[in-house]
């Protein structure tokens, strides 16, 4: 790097503070929004949708199901697994890496925000970001109208109720719900 002096695409991919109306980044908004509209406009057909799906996530599993619409900020920083079932209208912000396992249902409405802003109100009006990656285990169940925020681990074969805002990290086995979540129950295998 000339001057070692990192774009801001650099220092957002290293989960470092970044200024998110750079013009680069603000162009690789609007080429995620060109494809999320392609794919919100498709006919019934999943493998089109897959196709698209492949062209704008990070990497992309097979047998992908997408109940559009559906819209990111940027798409090359989610990585998915084999067999994800996405339902209707679901919103990733995906400044930071969002990584979905194998094996996952995710409900209506559900919201993964990899992406934080300052407690200040100064570096909020510089539109400032602060990136921090959300992980999503194997077997997961999401219910409708979940939010995940940023940093935030969800282990295997968890069940996330519907409504629920998650805020920080879970094991495997668990059912969580409410606003914050919470562990309700272990899942015995």
């Amino acid at each position: 790097m000339e001057n070692n002096k990192k774009t801001e695409r650099e220092k957002m991919t290293d989960g470092e503070p970044f200024f998110t109306n750079d013009p680069q980044l603000m162009e690789d908004k609007k080429n995620a929004r060109i494809l999320c509209s392609r794919l919100n406009s498709s006919p019934e057909d999943e493998s089109l949708r897959h196709e698209l799906m492949k062209e704008l996530l990070g990497s992309c599993g097979d047998k992908i199901t997408v109940k559009p619409p559906f819209h990111c900020d940027y798409g090359y920083n989610i990585f998915v697994g084999n067999d994800l079932f996405l339902n209707f209208d679901c919103i990733f912000l995906d400044a930071a890496p969002i990584r979905i396992g194998a094996h996952c249902m995710i409900g209506p409405k559900t919201c993964i925000y990899a992406i934080g802003h300052p407690l200040d109100a100064e570096s909020r009006q510089k539109k400032i970001g602060i990136p921090k990656p959300v992980t999503i285990g194997d077997n997961v169940w999401i219910g409708g109208g979940v939010t995940i925020l940023a940093g935030v681990s969800i282990g295997d074969n968890t069940v996330i109720g519907a409504g629920s805002v998650v805020t920080k990290s879970f094991p495997d086995h668990v059912v969580i719900a409410g606003n914050p979540a919470r562990i309700i129950k272990h899942i015995e295998d």
